[in-house]
């Protein structure tokens, strides 16, 4: 069966994962925080299995002008849901409304929720309540300006969960996120590639598994195994295909660092969950104290962002540690997150561009300095 699908992501990475579906051999339609495409089940498992900046794979059910809770009500009765939910399916609604009449979710999800339920007594012959007792999909309405979509979600746990990451202490960026920010470099698997400020170890294992060709979902389990027409050998010849797909000969200079000892233990055992500690190298260094000889890497760095008032003076401290340190790395290209928008002031150099990111509900920026490289790069 060919899907209408839809892949979504963070705002500001729509350019980055349309990349990846396109080098993946996908035809799309780009719009703001998700990319559409067609295809079937394969499509499905290859997606969710690959995909490294992207938050989920959804079937799309249906579009349409929505301004009348009756209208709700009739499009998704109409809709074939017999098709993907078996009589005993445990089918949870989620909903949301953005600038749209029906401004109610729980309304919205009730009545979505009692359509399918009509529509699925009526295929499977019951006068009685549903069991919802066996496999668990789950099914989204989302309204915009009038406009609802009837989802399907087929990946179960947000992509950015790989299955390598133990505990994260403090607050680390998402997987996908960290992947987001390696793409928006030119890094190459033969440049230094440098995270100063490790902590759980994202940045620097998101590096190595870019590198090494893993795919990002190889060790996970996705909500399509819970559907009707899943075939569980499908998904075990592409995971067999992404083993076979990883390159195995690679030297690699990927540095790690933190000023926190128990952090950087932290990251090498996530690093050895995600198979790449040996790629890795890791140390307990103050940005303060970092040296290297290396010339033409790639520095990715989410230093801390001094949201709290008593923690501004340290962050702004590091940011000028930071800059006392990697300005006179020429020939480096820095790439450094923070939702501080006055850190070039502190950094002490101004960017050769910024790019706004937002991580989760927080506006973020993303400090570029170009380096002059000995080699063309940008």
């Amino acid at each position: 069966m060919t899907y209408q699908l839809m892949v979504t992501m963070a705002a500001g990475f729509e350019a980055i994962v349309n990349k990846e579906m396109q080098a993946l051999g996908y035809q799309t339609k780009v719009d703001n925080g998700k990319i559409l495409f067609k295809g079937d089940l394969t499509d499905i498992i290859k997606t969710n299995l690959w995909l490294r900046t992207a938050d989920r794979v959804m079937i799309v059910m249906k579009t349409f002008k929505c301004t009348s809770f009756t209208e709700l009500f009739d499009q998704v009765v109409a809709l074939p849901w017999e098709q993907q939910l078996p009589m005993d399916a445990e089918f949870p609604v989620t909903g949301r409304s953005v600038q749209s009449k029906l401004h109610s979710v729980p309304d919205v999800q009730s009545i979505a929720k009692k359509a399918i339920v009509q529509r699925l007594q009526t295929a499977y012959h019951r006068s009685t309540r549903l069991p919802e007792t066996g496999a668990k999909v789950k099914i989204d309405v989302r309204l915009h300006k009038d406009i609802a979509e009837i989802l399907i979600d087929t990946t179960g746990d947000s992509l950015f969960k790989r299955g390598y990451r133990q505990d994260h202490g403090g607050a680390p960026l998402k997987e996908n996120f960290a992947a987001g920010l390696i793409a928006l470099t030119p890094w190459r698997d033969n440049d230094p590639f440098l995270d100063p400020m490790t902590g759980s170890g994202t940045i620097a294992i998101e590096a190595a598994l870019k590198a090494r060709n893993i795919a990002p979902g190889i060790s996970r389990h996705f909500a399509f195994e819970q559907f009707t027409e899943f075939k569980p050998e499908l998904l075990k010849e592409a995971r067999a295909a992404a083993q076979a797909a990883i390159k195995q000969d690679l030297e690699l200079t990927i540095m790690a660092n933190d000023i926190d000892g128990s952090m950087i233990d932290l990251a090498k055992v996530n690093a050895d969950q995600a198979g790449v500690l040996h790629d890795i190298q890791f140390k307990q260094v103050a940005v303060k104290d970092f040296t290297t000889d290396l010339q033409n890497g790639i520095m990715v760095a989410n230093p801390p962002y001094g949201k709290r008032l008593n923690d501004e003076a340290q962050a702004r401290q590091i940011y000028r540690e930071m800059g006392e340190i990697f300005n006179p790395m020429t020939t480096w290209s820095k790439y450094i997150l923070t939702s501080d928008m006055d850190f070039e002031h502190y950094y002490g150099a101004k960017a050769t561009k910024r790019r706004k990111l937002y991580n989760g509900y927080l506006r973020t920026d993303l400090f570029q300095f170009w380096g002059k490289p000995t080699y063309k790069k940008h």
